[in-house]
């Protein structure tokens, strides 16, 4: 589109109001800027319901009876269902690039009958893993305690990350301009999606260390639950500050009320069997009693907690100006706390249920953002790649900040927050890019029997290229700090601080050469 007359090709074309297109060009950039960053206020928002659904899915165990090989008396275990590695790539990972790939998808899918892929995918991704790489990293570098450090525990499953993350960006060079230049074939997009796969495959043979696909490399002992028992209890929600009902009545015991397990602090506990043939019928009933009392009224609380402006934080506040700001927020986030209060409590199902609905309203909020994204660079005729690299990068990665800077507050280790960013900019190329150009490829290949062309191809290309630059500082970094300090994150203040100054010099320096590239200025 020229940037000449955006007007004349805007005209007759709303998104929030029919009389909009009557406002002058400025005024209607800056009311679609506004909405877009409402938007990314609802990002965040829900982003802390889909983090809690995913705990809980953390959390599940299962009952397995073993022999004692001693007494040969029976032992009831609890095992954790889901594999640290796995959850890292498929849930965290995966939940937190959702609104990148909803997008992503959801511009192809508008593209379908064209032979051009769109700009707002891929621009969008690109720039998204820059902020995952550089933003994302200084805030973590800083949450840790003053003096505390936080350290990657399994050196071995981060590197496969690592690995796969970068071999992503030089597979999408690759085919950008070595393969097949500036076209995308059926079998390229094919290979893309199919090394998610391989992806999970492989962080799985180096977590449970298979010989000859692993690293020999050992680990430091990590908790065994995701978020430690003695955080669990902090509240880090900021779409709803309810202080929700727990699912036991016990000290000890935290009972599901969807599966009526009953868990404790042990590890495991050996049982009589008659004991073990009863634990169904408990469970049944521990399962009734307590979905009966406390699942309704959690999920109306959600609904409740709506009309409250004011906390106990906000009452305690000394400062009248803090107070007022607090309220003033509350009010801002009501209609977002309005319409997320129907995602059901994370108790149901281990959590499922919610963590699918969150990435529901999380698509949403994604395919109006396109819609915005698309009028801001029509009526202001800013390339849609330099819009995609910055201001849509950052907004639809504020779910990746928002898990990554909890995961470095409330674990122990490193490794979630640091796997958060490694995994996401995998997930970004292999499924929020392979996915819509499968889409694309597939259409055009039985339609037109032509392949998917890339427009700007060559500024996209320019982009990974100082992308893989500036993350080799990064990373340089990291293991610098690793070897010096003894770990990743947190430190002395004073070299936490500087060193996040110069992860967010880094993204400026992406964002500033990406940006003049694909405007041609360079």
């Amino acid at each position: 589109m020229s940037s000449a007359d955006p007007q004349s090709a805007c005209e007759g074309t709303y998104v929030l109001f029919r009389g909009e297109t009557l406002l002058s060009n400025g005024v209607r950039a800056t009311i679609y800027t506004i909405a877009l960053a409402y938007c990314f206020i609802g990002l965040s928002a829900i982003t802390a319901r889909f983090f809690k659904s995913m705990e809980q899915i953390m959390k599940h165990s299962r009952e397995v009876v073993s022999i004692d090989p001693c007494t040969n008396a029976p032992v009831l275990k609890k095992e954790k269902v889901w594999n640290y590695a796995i959850a890292d790539i498929a849930l965290l990972a995966f939940g937190t690039s959702f609104p990148q790939i909803s997008l992503a998808t959801i511009d192809s899918i508008r593209n379908l009958g064209q032979l051009t892929a769109g700009g707002l995918g891929p621009g969008t991704l690109v720039g998204s893993a820059a902020f995952d790489m550089f933003p994302i990293h200084a805030v973590c570098m800083v949450m840790p305690r003053a003096g505390s450090k936080k350290k990657i525990s399994d050196l071995g499953v981060w590197l496969v990350e690592l690995i796969w993350s970068f071999w992503a960006y030089v597979w999408l060079y690759f085919i950008l301009e070595v393969w097949t230049p500036q076209v995308v074939t059926l079998w390229e997009a094919l290979l893309t999606v199919l090394q998610y796969g391989l992806l999970l495959l492989h962080a799985y043979a180096q977590d449970k260390r298979w010989p000859y696909v692993s690293i020999p490399l050992g680990r430091s002992d990590r908790p065994e639950d995701w978020v430690p028992e003695e955080d669990a209890s902090v509240d880090y929600d900021i779409c709803d500050e309810i202080s929700e009902m727990p699912s036991a009545s016990s000290d000890k015991d935290t009972v599901d009320i969807f599966s009526g397990h009953s868990y404790d602090n042990a590890e495991y506990f050996k049982v009589p069997e008659k004991d073990i043939e009863r634990s169904s019928t408990v469970n049944d009933v521990l399962k009734n009693t307590q979905e009966d009392k406390s699942l309704l009224s959690i999920w109306w609380q959600q609904f409740v907690m709506v009309t409250y402006l004011d906390s106990s934080e906000s009452r305690k506040m000394d400062s009248t100006c803090l107070s007022f700001t607090k309220i003033f927020w509350n009010l801002l986030l009501a209609p977002w706390k309005l319409l997320f209060a129907f995602v059901p409590p994370y108790h149901i199902a281990h959590g499922w249920i919610a963590f699918l609905c969150s990435l529901i309203f999380i698509s949403g909020i994604a395919y109006g953002v396109t819609k915005l994204t698309d009028q801001i660079s029509c009526v202001t005729g800013i390339n849609p790649y330099v819009i995609a690299f910055t201001a849509l990068a950052a907004g639809t990665s504020w779910p990746d900040l928002v898990a990554s800077k909890i995961a470095a507050e409330r674990q122990v280790t490193a490794d979630s927050a640091i796997a958060n960013i490694t995994c996401s900019n995998s997930v970004n190329i292999y499924v929020g890019i392979g996915v819509p150009w499968l889409i694309n490829t597939v259409y055009n290949y039985f339609v037109y029997q032509e392949p998917l062309y890339i427009a700007n191809a060559a500024g996209l290309s320019f982009s990974l290229l100082v992308f893989f630059a500036t993350s080799l500082g990064c990373i340089t970094v990291l293991v610098f700090r690793r070897i010096v300090l003894g770990a990743e994150l947190g430190g002395p203040r004073l070299w936490a601080w500087v060193t996040s100054v110069y992860f967010m010099a880094l993204w400026v320096i992406f964002v500033v050469f990406s940006s003049l590239r694909v405007s041609g200025i360079i």
